[in-house]
């Protein structure tokens, strides 16, 4: 797997189209440039500004709504708040 690749994957993952599409454009550019050279001072020219795009883009991306562990403790924590909010109404 080549860089283009690479970066064109943690752009989907990103959603960097939606939230920035010349930024992602220019950073797959720059990737498809690493790819394409084999001369040293391109490359890491090219992979310096790619590294800086990258890190807005990382900065830009939205926010998973995945579950981690605080979102488990605030749903256990409810639940018990109900069961013992039953268990007093019951009495």
């Amino acid at each position: 797997m080549d860089v283009a690749d690479k970066i064109a994957q943690e752009l989907d993952d990103l959603h960097a189209d939606e939230t920035s599409p010349g930024m992602a454009a220019v950073a797959l550019d720059l990737a498809r440039g690493i790819d394409a050279t084999d001369v040293p001072g391109v490359k890491a020219k090219a992979a310096h500004e790619l590294r800086s795009i990258m890190a807005d883009l990382r900065r830009l991306a939205p926010v998973e709504a995945k579950g981690d562990t605080v979102d488990d403790i605030a749903e256990q924590r409810k639940k018990r708040r109900a069961a013992a909010r039953e268990q007093a109404s019951g009495s």
